[in-house]
């Protein structure tokens, strides 16, 4: 990775998760990263990395070489206002908040900054994440390599275009979510028919590894993985049954269609 210093404003689980994992990767890294955060105990945590901590966002922007926005969607207006006049032309600015384009970055800052837009999710923390890419046309292939890798060092990360963002996040931002619904449908079901509930999640929890490894391994598609489970007349098919009477299928793809609206509607 090359020596720019990176600097993230925000200090919540998604900065920490990128930190971490350029740490993992060599601890050294803590001497080109720097951290603003309005929580002084978030700041201390970094301290205690050997990270260094910077009095505001101007300071921050002033040193940093790329510039990870770790912060919410309603606070990016704010923050870019607070950092426009402390950034130069060739600063890259790393989004990780749904729905902002690259395009809102760069009316906030007033000038055309090169622009990283990231959809992580929160498995990251664990090294797990899932995360997807695109990039402005201005980064230079060195500063985009630089910002994949960080992401890369925690997890999956993909580059898309920009028009596929806002999709994206129904499929692995915000989809975690979705994830440990039906895992805690199952555990209650699991609790109800007398089950002791630490023993259902450690079942659920395997039977979700394990099928998420069928699905990367196996070569084998969705639909086909579903019939090799099922048998005719089985139990499996029952269940099956009452999932698409349900329509919990369709149910599923209307859930991440609003999760997609929700992401044009923060973005404009």
């Amino acid at each position: 990775m090359s020596k720019k210093k990176i600097g993230f404003i925000g200090a919540g689980n998604m900065a920490t998760a990128i930190i971490n994992g350029l740490l993992k990767n060599d601890p050294q890294n803590a001497e080109r990263l720097c951290v603003f955060d309005l929580d002084s105990a978030k700041c201390a945590l970094m301290a205690e990395k050997n990270i260094s901590i910077a009095d505001s966002c101007p300071a921050l922007a002033k040193q940093c070489g790329i510039i990870v926005l770790a912060v919410k969607p309603q606070n990016y207006p704010e923050v870019l206002a607070d950092i426009k006049d402390s950034v130069s032309d060739d600063t890259v600015i790393v989004t990780i908040a749904a729905g902002i384009s690259i395009d809102k970055v760069r009316r906030g800052l007033d000038r055309n900054c090169p622009v990283v837009r990231v959809m992580p999710n929160t498995p990251l923390l664990l090294g797990k994440g899932a995360s997807a890419l695109c990039r402005s046309e201005n980064i230079t292939d060195e500063d985009f390599d630089e910002v994949r890798k960080m992401f890369a060092l925690s997890g999956e990360a993909v580059l898309l275009p920009e028009s596929q963002m806002n999709a994206v996040i129904a499929v692995n931002g915000s989809s975690p979510a979705y994830v440990y619904l039906f895992a805690k449908a199952m555990v209650d079901y699991a609790v109800s028919v007398g089950i002791d509930r630490d023993t259902a999640l450690a079942l659920v929890c395997k039977t979700f590894e394990g099928s998420a490894e069928m699905l990367r391994k196996s070569g084998d598609s969705p639909e086909v993985l579903i019939q090799k489970v099922s048998s005719k007349g089985g139990t499996t098919i029952e269940a099956l049954k009452v999932l698409n009477e349900r329509a919990v299928p369709q149910a599923i793809i209307d859930a991440m269609a609003a999760c997609t609206r929700r992401a044009e509607e923060l973005g404009k």
